[in-house]
């Protein structure tokens, strides 16, 4: 079914598919989405309220004037039906009035409210280094904030998750679900000036299959026809889930066939240089500058293929040491934005009239803190040792003391505000006794050696909670040594180090708004290989791949939620990860700052339509 729509972001009219009519069998409303539907409903239920209204006055005329007529030997009758004859038109020309009244207000406030304008250059602080700019080979927050300017994707996202056109103008769904054919944007080049075309697309999807540590992503594609130079056509295998947010911002760029099909082969595109230092990509914003720990550089793209976008002449990403740079520069003016996930700089935030805070920067990534097991090291495959060490931690200490109260306790691997997390699994509340004597049974009564390392980043989700860990440990015999890594990378690289690299890490990973696209790449058995935000954990159960890819190929919403309870539940007891918060990540910007992206992946959209107000 085609919809015709008009993109304000294209300044044209478009047809498309909307979200609205293909999530039955597509889009089967991914955990954002469903905030969406409340205020929606709530809309919907006044409009339904008014009509009834409506109808009931209506009824109630129609019933006047039958009355009248039955008793029209009456003067005094036929006057008073008269008057009620006039009544409603009455009624309705006041009504039209008010409504004129109200549209011109409204006209005279949005012709006093400022007007985007271009030029400026927006600063960001950051903690997040990513390994490179191009989401489409690796994951990860500081590869995905640069990379959703430099390359544009199929489709954005809205606040309701649902696709809206962006370098794909219009689309087609077939009937069942299984062909989609996007229509691209004519006119849309490279930064090199080079065409985008539908040749572009398909390499690129061809990159992230073979590259992407989320391999659930495109798992059901079969094939890719390109009919033309402006048309893709998906063929899937099954329904694919999770489709609109694999052709969206922080997953799906257009990179340059031209300049990347060089004789690099598929699956080695992580090291091509086009994912760095200059770049060529497809959306509003150019590399210029790229000093991967230091500073990023984007600068706006003439030829971008939206008229008149993107508003900023330059973006600026300032790579700082921790959160308290990042509050001191957004309070000294330094920076015009900057997101943290301390609750305490929240309250800061909150309480400076200079700034406007954000309190959920990061509501579609789903993030998600937990301690997580090496289990391909010989002490920690032992399920005992892991049972034991859940048993010792007590998760609401560290949320309501630690955390202040302030996120929201995590029993598994989907994020509690998911319509597929499932609350009724294994708990581990603490039990000393109960971990003595597993640690006993696996042959470490006497006491154990082993190590804790943490992200750096804030200290109340890492170091603190690392901390709190080793000295609860400590209770039950088993000696931590806290490793605190110098930066992202360097504590990354103990997933290369072989099983005995490491023991325990705090880690952060996030659901990207769908469990197949978030969750799945973390248990699967395929994806225990090197790399960073794959399966880390070297944890393989085949009864999980099972729940897991019949949960990615499954439209019915109830369905899904029975396959992945049933999976959550299993890794609760096998214990993988130890899960302990849902981690909030909020934001800040300057006053000036206008126009923020409101969709599911806020600042890690295209921001082409960011403007400043100074």
């Amino acid at each position: 079914m085609k919809t015709t729509i008009v993109s304000a972001r294209h300044n044209r009219r478009v047809t498309s598919v909307q979200g609205a009519n293909v999530s039955a069998d597509i889009l089967p409303l991914p955990w954002g989405m469903y905030e969406g539907m409340n205020k929606m409903f709530y809309r919907w239920m006044k409009i339904v309220t008014l009509l009834a209204a409506l109808s009931l006055f209506s009824a109630a005329c129609g019933s006047s004037d039958s009355d009248s007529d039955s008793s029209s030997s009456s003067s005094s009758d036929s006057s008073s039906t008269a008057a009620s004859d006039d009544e409603p038109a009455a009624e309705e020309e006041e009504a039209a009035e008010e409504e004129e009244a109200v549209e011109e207000e409204e006209a005279v406030e949005e012709d006093a409210a400022p007007q985007p304008k271009h030029g400026g250059t927006l600063v960001i602080a950051t903690t997040q280094v990513g390994a490179n700019v191009n989401h489409g080979v690796n994951s990860g927050i500081g590869i995905a904030q640069p990379s959703s300017k430099i390359f544009a994707s199929l489709t954005h996202l809205d606040s309701n998750w649902e696709p809206q056109p962006y370098l794909a103008e219009s689309w087609e769904v077939s009937d069942d679900s299984l062909t989609i054919t996007f229509h691209l944007v004519e006119g849309a080049t490279f930064h090199d000036g080079e065409p985008i075309t539908s040749a572009d697309v398909k390499f690129s999807i061809e990159v992230i299959q073979a590259n992407h540590p989320f391999t659930g992503m495109w798992g059901p594609l079969e094939s890719i026809d390109t009919p033309d130079d402006l048309t893709v056509v998906l063929h899937l295998a099954t329904p694919h889930p999770a489709l609109w947010i694999a052709t969206s911002d922080v997953m799906m760029p257009v990179m340059p066939k031209h300049i990347m099909d060089d004789g690099t082969p598929i699956n080695e595109m992580r090291g091509h240089p086009n994912n760095g230092e200059g770049a060529i990509g497809s959306g509003p914003f150019r590399l210029t500058e790229y000093e991967n720990t230091q500073k990023i550089v984007l600068e706006r793209y003439e030829d971008f293929f939206i008229p008149d976008r993107p508003y900023l002449d330059s973006i600026i990403y300032v790579i700082v040491p921790d959160e308290d740079a990042t509050m001191l520069g957004l309070e000294s003016g330094e920076y015009d934005s900057g997101g943290y996930a301390s609750v305490i700089n929240a309250e800061k935030v909150s309480n400076n009239p200079d700034l406007v805070a954000i309190p959920d920067l990061l509501g579609g990534v789903g993030s998600l803190n937990h301690l997580q097991f090496n289990m391909a090291n010989s002490i920690m495959s032992d399920l005992r040792v892991r049972q034991a060490i859940a048993y010792t931690i007590d998760r609401d200490y560290v949320i309501n003391t630690l955390h202040q109260g302030q996120t929201m306790e995590l029993l598994g691997g989907i994020h509690p505000s998911s319509p597929f997390y499932n609350e009724n699994v294994e708990r581990y509340d603490v039990d000393l006794d109960k971990a003595r004597s597993l640690l006993y049974d696996a042959g470490y009564g006497n006491g154990l050696d082993l190590r804790i390392n943490y992200i750096p980043g804030p200290n109340e989700q890492q170091r603190n909670v690392a901390e709190y860990i080793a000295l609860a440990l400590d209770e039950v015999g088993i000696n931590v040594e806290v490793v605190q890594a110098a930066d992202l990378p360097s504590w990354a690289g103990i997933f290369f180090g072989g099983p005995d690299a490491w023991h325990m890490t705090m880690n952060a990973y996030f659901n990207w708004g769908d469990p197949v696209i978030g969750v799945q790449r973390a248990y699967v058995c395929a994806n225990i290989k090197p790399g960073v935000f794959v399966n880390n954990s070297a944890y393989c159960n085949e009864k999980v791949d099972e729940l897991l890819y019949a949960a990615a190929a499954e439209p019915d919403v109830a369905k899904r939620k029975a396959l992945y309870d049933e999976f959550q539940v299993i890794t609760a007891i096998e214990l993988p990860f130890y899960g302990i918060n849902a981690l909030p990540i909020f934001g800040a910007n300057q006053l000036y700052v206008r126009d923020q992206p409101d969709g599911a992946w806020g600042p890690l959209s295209g921001m082409e339509n960011i403007w400043l107000d100074k």
